[in-house]
């Protein structure tokens, strides 16, 4: 491994068992015991089938990581991106030894701090300033060097009138906050952040990235990112990893890589969208695909907060079908699955003539007032009223968009991020 080179992954796989903690019945590991002994391979490696969560594989062995090989460099900053299931936690977990690869090998240099999950590391009985110690501890450095970090991370935190209380009466935004401040100022090597970051507000998520910038430019220190924010893995990240089922399918700068899962997972979603079982209704009308286009007719799923958006949807429906009175709607949800925006059309102008078995149906969105953020969409329709017992078709999680902040109303400021919208308005007195 060269000088340059903090962190090498050769040929990383990572096997579950469905079902079992541990690794399965007492022949299993006397199996794996003697195939060890003799200097042979596991036989268990042999089966098992990728992590595919829409497919219903026969195999109890699955593979959430499967021959995963990538170098870091020292201060650089790696997007580890990809939809879930893919393996990027799987993958974290491993490079933070907290659980070990099946098979591969993983070559570090210095300290490793990870943010993985809400609380992890903290014991929920201590007060944050004691936890403070305890990570610092772990991490192998002193007393007097943690102390000298203490007043920079509660400050970073926003935690300063809780610092003495036991953290299991924190909130869990409060828990990421002081967690990525006891991560990032403790001077690890390597820090590794999960897309915990998420569950903190909007102006901490800012924080946040802005010192992860400084550790990588300022401090010469290497960032492993996962997120589902393309706009912040593009800005913070350098270099990219795509994941998908267990396998990296791209690698190379982060715009590369975004822009490659963005196109694969647009083809992904239209080739699987007629044939997805995971939907509710009577199947008299179906959605079989779905483009958004921008105000140049351009095929994209990326736009600033107030652009012109048009939605292409595909559909089929019985001959017999009257379809004079269905209703239907595209719904944008945020990260907590809650609705962001939903365009039912009975409450807006213009006219759905289904007349045709097959065909297409436009929605305009002259202005889409939604802040910075990546937006899951669903598609609803119903016959004659909009009531679950009416449901034609019903789908979730159909593809995504992502949006980029703006200055929606030319004040000279950006929006802010967040999951609520931006209302035309103004003040005045």
């Amino acid at each position: 491994m060269s000088e340059e080179v903090i962190l090498k992954v050769e040929k990383v796989s990572k096997q579950y068992r469905l079902g079992i903690i541990g690794t399965g019945t007492l022949s299993h590991d006397l199996n794996r015991f003697f195939a060890k002994i003799r200097g042979k391979e596991d036989p268990f490696l042999k089966i098992g089938e990728s992590n595919d969560r829409a497919t219903k594989g026969n195999s109890e062995y699955v593979w959430a990581l499967k021959d995963i090989s990538f170098e870091v460099k020292r201060g650089e900053v790696l997007g580890i991106i990809g939809k879930n299931g893919a393996g990027k936690s799987t993958l974290l977990k491993i490079l933070s030894k907290v659980t070990g690869p099946t098979t591969g090998a993983i070559k570090s240099r210095g300290r490793i701090a990870s943010l993985l999950e809400v609380g992890t590391g903290f014991h929920p009985e201590m007060t944050g300033k004691e936890n403070i110690f305890l990570n610092g501890a772990i991490l192998g450095m002193t007393k007097k060097e943690i102390a000298s970090k203490l007043d920079e991370i509660v400050s970073f935190s926003g935690c300063e009138r809780y610092i003495e209380t036991p953290v299991k009466r924190y909130s869990s935004g409060m828990k990421v906050r002081l967690a990525f401040a006891v991560a990032a100022f403790l001077e690890p090597d390597i820090l590794v952040v999960d897309e915990v970051l998420a569950v903190g507000d909007a102006e901490f998520q800012k924080k946040a990235i802005g010192k992860m910038q400084d550790i990588s430019n300022s401090e010469g220190r290497t960032v492993l990112f996962v997120s589902h924010n393309m706009g912040a893995v593009k800005s913070l990240c350098k270099t990219g990893v795509v994941l998908e089922h267990g396998k990296i399918m791209f690698t190379g700068s982060a715009e590369k890589a975004v822009n490659y899962y963005i196109t694969s997972e647009r083809k992904n979603s239209l080739s699987n969208l007629a044939l997805r079982k995971d939907r509710i209704g009577s199947g008299e009308f179906k959605f079989v695909g779905i483009t958004f286009k921008n105000k140049e007719g351009l095929e994209v799923n990326q736009f600033m907060s107030g652009d012109k958006v048009l939605v292409e949807i595909d559909y089929v429906k019985n001959p017999e079908f009257d379809a004079s009175r269905i209703i239907m709607s595209v719904i944008f949800r945020d990260n907590l699955k809650q609705i962001a925006a939903s365009f039912l059309s009975d409450e807006l102008p213009g006219e759905l003539q289904i007349d045709e078995t097959s065909g297409k149906i436009n929605l305009e969105i002259p202005n889409l007032y939604l802040r910075s953020e990546r937006y899951e969409i669903s598609l609803i329709s119903f016959n004659r009223r909009a009531e679950m017992e009416d449901a034609l078709d019903v789908i979730d999680d159909v593809t995504y968009i992502n949006v980029l902040k703006a200055d929606v109303f030319n004040v000279g400021n950006l929006n802010r991020e967040g999951f609520y919208a931006i209302m035309p308005a103004k003040y005045y007195t």
